[in-house]
């Protein structure tokens, strides 16, 4: 099972390539610094719910999918590894 900030990593990685948006744009689209966002997406930074809820609108999912997500990750049934 994977650690908490690595599910969460792992699957903003994933839906973030889904959508076909470089890290950079979608860093800036979040309003997160993209060292920060890469940091979050390897699962070496804890944040906070405030860039949670940013992630998801620029994901523009619900915070229910994405952690539906994380959730999948966690227990290594993800969409794609």
């Amino acid at each position: 099972m994977k650690s908490l900030p690595e599910a969460f990593g792992k699957a903003v990685r994933m839906l973030r390539e889904q959508t076909g948006v470089s890290q950079e744009a979608f860093a800036y689209s979040a309003k997160i610094d993209r060292a920060f966002m890469s940091r979050v997406e390897r699962g070496k930074s804890n944040i906070s719910l405030a860039t949670v809820d940013r992630i998801a609108l620029a994901l523009e999912i619900s915070l229910d999918e994405l952690f539906a997500e994380v959730e999948r990750q966690r227990s290594g049934a993800g969409l794609s590894t």
